[in-house]
């Protein structure tokens, strides 16, 4: 279960989060996706010209003890690009609600079909792996990292802006949103990248210090976002809204300037063309590398686990066609659910960081599991009606409804990354985590299309929905078939690392 399929009233378009929806693909702590990128580490302290002169040492010393941080990290024009990056990911939620109303109202799609979009929006998620390879091996312009950066924003800023002026079918929508998403999900690759090659040689402090600033920029830009997502949509439409979200590519775009890197040159005699039959070459030998550890019994198994675990359907696409056209939520409403659901999501990275990261790891997956599929089925109250018969209104009960579950939904899946990251073998660690990252996003995609299909078998549709409360019981009690697979989990150890805690807080 992604943290988000918990929420009563909200569907998610694939965007990061961020996270779901950021990414939790790479992690500074983690080597390089590529062995091909090392010798371009981008620098990142001050380089200034030295001086004899011993009027000008004062100055310098004086620089260096006022220089401006954040999170503990110097804002120097590399980090501040770092920050912009992740900052602007995490406000690319702001067309999520537009999203959903314009597939509903404005192109009359029923639950299922815009489930199906949503799966396929997340494709460019399952592939990531294969963008650190290309960053990593083939330098575009002389550069593995601001070329990429800069393509990756005008990418995405051409996507959003055919939503805001020329789509006006479904498929014409699908293929914007999936180059959306396909922007996104490279860029991320690209500044994790940056960030592993920032944090390697530094301290654990350092590195935290770096995993903090990356994670903070995000989480600002999602609860800004999150407040205006609701509200602009409500008092300008979704067009709107989508014109405004062409332009935060764009900050990608323009901050990638300020990423220091040195030029990569071809050797002599050497063409794009032998530099791509070496990327092939590499390609070939890391994939090789790539299967032959996951098909180890101690990887594959809890991978299977995880993927299946992820795969169980979901009614996220009908209960928000529900809660618009019968419960007559507003955007602006909605907007504010969401926030309270970013908030929410903080709160389970706390639980879990203070009270369940020393816990087994099998046993917090049972209790979780246990604990969100009975809680899940509170949505039945909302579809039935009874919340109003103990004098709770509808938007109270789904704001107080989408609270718990995203707590329990953020903190049931820390574990997943916990485990993920202890799967991997050195040397291959940044390489086989993304893998299995696109593996547990694959599994979520085909829970997505599972739910869609149920959907449609259930006769849910725009103004019908009176199978929707046997739809959420089936998928809440779903939830609990991949708990006989437990076993293959490997059995934990007392050791809650400090490093597996900074890829749960990147992760949200």
């Amino acid at each position: 279960m992604l943290p988000d399929r918990g929420m009563s009233v909200a569907l998610t378009i694939p965007a990061p989060p961020p996270s779901q929806g950021r990414d939790e693909d790479n992690n500074p702590l983690l080597d390089s996706v590529n062995d091909a990128g090392k010798e371009d580490v981008l620098i990142t302290d001050m380089d200034g010209e030295a001086s004899t002169s011993t009027k000008t040492a004062p100055c310098e010393s004086k620089y260096h003890i006022d220089a401006v941080k954040c999170f503990g990290v110097d804002l120097s024009p590399d980090n501040v690009a770092v920050a912009m990056v992740y900052f602007v990911q995490g406000g690319l939620g702001l067309a999520r609600l537009a999203v959903n109303f314009y597939l509903k109202d404005d192109l009359h799609l029923d639950p299922a079909e815009t489930a199906v979009i949503s799966g396929f929006s997340a494709l460019p998620w399952l592939i990531k792996p294969l963008y650190g390879f290309i960053s990593d091996s083939v330098p575009l312009f002389g550069y593995r990292r601001r070329s990429y950066l800069i393509l990756s924003g005008l990418l995405g800023a051409f996507s959003w802006s055919l939503m805001a002026t020329y789509v006006d079918s479904k498929y014409d929508a699908a293929i914007c949103i999936l180059l959306g998403s396909l922007s996104v999900a490279f860029s991320d690759v690209v500044v994790d990248s940056m960030v592993v090659e920032r944090a390697r040689g530094e301290s654990q402090s350092m590195s935290g210090s770096l995993q903090s600033l990356c994670w903070g920029s995000s989480a600002i830009g999602g609860i800004v976002s999150s407040y205006f997502s609701g509200s602009l949509v409500d008092a300008y439409g979704v067009r709107y809204v989508f014109g405004i979200t062409a332009l935060l590519p764009l900050i990608t775009s323009a901050v990638a300037v300020l990423v220091k890197e040195q030029p990569v040159h071809l050797a002599s005699g050497q063409h794009l063309s032998s530099a791509s039959l070496d990327f092939l070459e590499s390609s070939k030998q890391n994939i090789t590398q790539l299967w032959d550890a996951v098909k180890q019994p101690n990887v594959l198994l809890p991978t299977l686990f995880i993927f299946l675990w992820q795969a169980t359907p979901h009614s996220d696409s009908a209960m928000f066609y529900f809660t618009t056209n019968k419960l007559s939520f507003t955007p602006e409403f909605l907007g504010r659910v969401k926030l309270v659901t970013s908030v929410a999501s903080l709160l389970g990275v706390g639980l879990y960081n203070g009270f369940l990261k020393n816990v087994q790891l099998r046993k917090i997956f049972l209790v979780t599991t246990v604990i969100g599929s009975a809680l899940g089925m509170t949505q039945v109250f909302l579809v039935m009606g009874f919340n109003r018969k103990f004098g709770i209104s509808d938007e109270w009960f789904a704001i107080g409804d989408s609270l718990i579950l995203t707590v329990l939904a953020q903190a049931s899946f820390m574990p997943v990354l916990v485990l993920a990251a202890r799967l991997c073998p050195e040397g291959m660690e940044a390489t086989l985590f993304a893998t299995l990252m696109s593996i547990s996003n694959g599994g979520s995609v085909l829970g997505g299309l599972i739910g869609a299909g149920l959907t449609q078998l259930f006769g849910v549709t725009r103004d019908r929905f009176d199978n929707l409360a046997s739809l959420i019981v089936l998928c809440n009690l779903s939830s609990l078939l991949p708990l006989p697979l437990l076993g293959l989990l490997p059995r934990d150890n007392d050791d809650a690392n400090e490093e597996s805690e900074d890829i749960e807080m990147k992760s949200n």
